[in-house]
């Protein structure tokens, strides 16, 4: 029996369908691993070029405590006091590390990979690997939150007025979620702002974090969505996995409150209902009690002031569905209903305003800490000069957007707007953490880190949306014209088919417009044809097939835009990757015959240290590197980067700062070697302005009425110093027989140690007190929490005494708890105030010289010529014009002027190339020669004319 031509051309239409989603099924994949590679081969830049290697400061630490947690147990981990760190002090690291990411990297050894790879090189893999992690997760949020919805945040606040709750549910409208999900995927792998922590070697918690972090935020969107009885379930998997988020970092805090935002606005805007009163619940409830099993945490979740509005809204949800279950079983009234929760809210808050003016005065909560206070309060300062010293506390400037995010800041806004107005519970999410990631990356610029996965997100729903609105451009006009052909052949192949195709036409022309929007596709029924359909009107064929061209054409000139744009993204990705890709502890510089070498000399002198002094061997150095020095060198250290003792860190400075001889005194009872930083750039002189201040916010008598130390310091561009700075216990170790004039005392030190390209310098502490290192070994000087106990602290040696009675502890604006009276009100007011005045350029008188100096700069030491994180941000800030953030990073560190380059090219260099008028000034007024050369032998003038 003949096939019927109706038959043929449903067959026909299933094969296409069918052809058609096993296209886009492989697109979709080949896509998928396309990015995850991507995402992969960016971050092993650094592993390629200088293999397995450990990178920065904190990594060090994270290694290892790695190691001792793989050689140990989690048992003698969590019991670990460590006397080779904070000496005399100590530290008792396990109750004081969040320890998800040394967990994951054990599990991994001894679960997945075993003898395959060795710790230390799981340890430098897991940065590409979860990064690959976290831009799959990203790109599962995007999806689950592109999902079609209700309505737009018009509908929403129309639903309050009324009093209505719309029921949750899809929309029909289509919504290319699987598109989106690609797209915000492959902006994850490469964007910079998720590179600048996920380097191979980098291997510091957000690296890890950031993939716990999306895992969490998918699985409570997920939970969230309509339409599934069991979505409560998600809920379940989103506290466990907020779990592993609290046991990685300590940005766990920004997590807790961006979901407990969230759910609090969505019962604001009327959403609340059984399912979202279950899934925010189960995170909570389940979050919070894993999360106090985190040694590090314990019950901060319950006291902690930044983690207690969370709290409140879980409160508030069992208020609402007691409420909700009264309502039903009563049958109460609307008006009722709404009494009901105002005399329940009621009870509620003054049951909580009992106990918080009962617990407060017991000093129950804790206060809010130095570095979230900074992202609240209108100053550039935080009131800590030790927080402040770290650069990376600073506020973000408008460029460092740009170069984070690149054109993706200019796209995610649009993405903003589309889920504005394509509103429900699971995208209202993303609107909520695109404000909140804003917001505090400007505030401090290491948190542009939040912004990778939300700018990845919204921008995914942008060229998602746009590549599917093409694609189906040019699937239905192609389709029409197949169906236009099978409607000739079946007219001419009998009378009968041809009335049926008349009759089913005239069905058609007769349906409400209801019921034609239920049953159309995403081509067939747009909201112009609907309009042009309503007033009567027929466009004309000939118009008709004009008007889908023009749209084929304007589609398809939008993803040649997005390819092209694509690959500019792809190359500016690659590119910041490779700048981020130096490892501090091993660099690359150029000789002056220009062979390119590389800078091994921070870890050569750590070696050195191992290699050639006693185990017992206490090292003197700025905090910055006691991570480096106890993980390569393996000896005791004073301070490292945990800065959990301001007053220790205080001692440091005190140290670094006071006149050698002062100095010499007080570090003769605490190290048997001083190590520090020298060959310029960011060395240790740079940043002893800082050290200063820092010294000073304890033992005030260091500057006497001046918080900020100005008489600490450079005084002219050509880097002299001022008398305090001269006389100072680091200048004379750093400028040793280096400047004319500066010797360190023979009596007091003994150099055993330079590195080749003059990057480290190591001394002999001599007249070292014995007495003083057997008082803080013996077992009976260490005070314990309890008879037997594995808690015992360390103290400082009796001969310290006359040197700690002067000392004043630091009380921060924050630590309302303790009274720090009207001497600490003053002293953080005259630091503001200082401060303010440094920032707007008021400057103190410098104090007379001393002694003339040679003005001529250093720019031709082809020694110095390397490629490190100095050079790149100051190639990145003069590249993004970015005048301002490079004003007051030379206010600190003129010497950041005179950097180089590999190929010998440096500031002044880039000023002309890229023609930045205003910098350039700056850099001729810090006496930066323009006639300086480069390898080629070109200067800066010579940039000028070849740009």
């Amino acid at each position: 029996m003949p096939m019927s031509a109706s038959n043929s051309s449903s067959i026909a239409a299933e094969n296409s369908a069918f052809l058609f989603n096993l296209v886009r099924f492989g697109t979709v994949a080949y896509f998928f691993l396309l990015f995850s590679w991507y995402a992969f081969d960016i971050r092993m830049g650094a592993i390629r070029e200088y293999g397995p290697v450990i990178h920065e400061f904190d990594p060090y630490f994270n290694w290892r405590a790695t190691q001792y947690l793989y050689e140990n147990g989690w048992r003698k981990f969590v019991t670990w006091f460590d006397y080779k760190v904070w000496y005399p002090l100590g530290r008792p690291v396990g109750t004081t590390i969040y320890p998800g990411m040394q967990v994951t990297a054990v599990f991994i050894k001894r679960v997945i990979l075993g003898s395959k790879m060795s710790l230390n090189d799981i340890c430098c893999y897991i940065p590409a690997w979860f990064g690959v992690s976290a831009s799959i997760l990203t790109g599962l949020m995007t999806y689950e939150c592109s999902l079609a919805q209700t309505g737009s945040i018009f509908t929403f606040l129309t639903d309050i007025y009324r009093g209505e709750i719309r029921k949750p549910g899809f929309s029909k409208s289509y919504s290319p979620a699987v598109e989106a999900g690609v797209f915000a995927m492959g902006i994850m792998s490469m964007i910079p702002a998720h590179l600048m922590r996920s380097i191979g070697g980098g291997y510091d918690n957000e690296s890890v974090a950031i993939t716990a972090m999306t895992l969490t935020f998918w699985l409570w969107c997920r939970s969230l969505r309509a339409n599934d009885e069991k979505s409560y379930l998600f809920g379940i998997a989103t506290g466990i996995a907020y779990f592993y988020m609290v046991a990685t970092w300590g940005g766990y805090v920004f997590v807790l409150n961006i979901i407990g935002v969230h759910a609090a606005i969505l019962v604001a805007l009327g959403r609340f209902s059984t399912k979202i009163y279950r899934a925010y619940s189960l995170f909570y409830s389940i979050g919070t009690i894993l999360a106090i099993q985190v040694p590090v945490v314990g019950w901060t979740p319950l006291k902690s002031l930044e983690q207690l509005g969370p709290a409140a809204v879980f409160v508030i949800f069992q208020i609402l569905q007691y409420c909700e279950i009264v309502r039903k079983k009563e049958k109460l009234s609307r008006l009722d209903a709404n009494l009901l929760r105002i005399k329940a809210t009621l009870f509620t808050i003054g049951l909580g305003t009992i106990i918080v003016y009962t617990l407060a005065p017991t000093g129950y909560f804790g206060p809010i800490s130095a570095r979230v206070r900074g992202l609240f309060v209108k100053h550039t300062r935080t009131g800590n000069p030790l927080v402040d010293s770290v650069a990376e506390h600073q506020p973000a400037s408008a460029d460092a957007y740009f170069r984070f995010v690149h054109d993706i800041c200019y796209i995610a806004p649009v993405g903003f707007l589309i889920v504005l107005f394509r509103l429900g519970d699971a995208s209202s999410f993303l609107l909520v953490y695109g404000v909140a990631a804003y917001f505090f990356s400007s505030k401090m610029v290491r948190l542009v880190l939040l912004l990778g996965p939300i700018a990845s997100s919204l921008g995914g729903i942008v060229l998602g949306r746009v590549t599917a609105w093409t694609l189906d451009q040019f699937i239905g006009f192609i389709s029409e014209e197949n169906d236009k052909g099978g409607a000739e052949v079946q007219s001419t192949s009998s009378p009968e088919n041809d009335k049926k195709s008349k009759k089913q036409r005239t069905t058609k022309k007769n349906l409400s417009k209801k019921e034609a929007s239920s049953t159309a596709t995403t081509g067939s029924n747009s909201p112009a044809s609907s309009l042009v359909d309503s007033l009567g009107f027929e466009i004309p064929p000939a118009l008709e097939l004009v008007f889908k061209l023009a749209k084929c054409i304007i589609g398809g000139y939008m993803v040649h835009y997005i390819f092209l744009k694509s690959v500019e993204f792809r190359k500016y990705s690659y590119e910041m990757s490779s700048g981020l890709s130096h490892p501090t502890i091993i660099t690359k510089g150029q000789l002056q015959n220009g062979d390119t070498v590389i800078v091994d000399d921070y870890r050569q002198a750590y070696l050195w240290l191992k290699d050639n002094t006693p185990e017992d061997a206490r090292i003197l150095a700025w905090w910055d590197y006691g991570y480096q020095i106890t993980g390569i060198s393996n000896r005791t250290t004073l301070a490292d980067g945990n800065t959990w003792n301001h007053e220790h860190i205080a001692l440091l400075g005190k140290i670094l700062t006071s006149p050698e001889k002062e100095g010499h005194r007080i570090a003769r009872h605490l190290a048997d070697y001083a190590l520090v930083w020298a060959g310029g750039g960011g060395d240790d002189l740079a940043k002893s302005p800082h050290l200063a201040r820092i010294a000073n916010s304890v033992y005030r008598d260091m500057c006497p009425g001046d918080p900020t130390c100005r008489g600490f310091g450079f005084m002219d561009q050509y880097g002299t110093p001022s008398e305090m700075m001269g006389n100072s216990f680091l200048y004379k170790l750093h400028s040793h027989k280096i400047k004319p004039g500066v010797q360190a005392d023979p009596n007091r030190f003994k150099e055993v140690f330079s590195s080749k390209y003059g990057k480290v310098r190591i001394y002999k502490i001599l007249a070292v007190s014995k007495e003083s290192k057997e008082w803080v070994r013996s077992q009976e000087n260490r005070v314990c929490d309890a008879p037997g106990s594995w808690y015992c602290t360390g103290q400082y040696p009796p001969a310290l005494k006359k040197v700690l009675v002067h000392k004043r502890d630091f009380a921060q604006l924050e630590d309302f708890n303790k009274g720090g009276g009207k001497k600490d009100e003053d002293y953080q007011k005259a630091y503001f105030e200082k401060m303010a005045e440094l920032k707007g350029g008021k400057k103190q008188k410098a104090p007379p010289r001393t002694r003339p100096i040679p003005q001529e700069s250093n720019a031709q030491d082809t020694s110095n010529w390397i490629d490190n994180e100095e050079t790149t941000m100051m190639w990145e800030l003069i590249n993004k014009n970015d005048v301002a953030t490079l004003k007051t990073y030379l206010d600190s560190n003129p010497s950041a002027a005179y950097v180089r380059s590999s190929d010998g090219r440096g500031p002044l260099f880039w000023a002309y190339e890229y023609k930045r008028d205003k910098i350039a000034k700056i850099l001729t007024g810090l006496g930066v020669s323009h006639t300086d050369k480069d390898k080629h032998g070109l200067t800066p003038r010579d940039m000028l004319e070849r740009s």
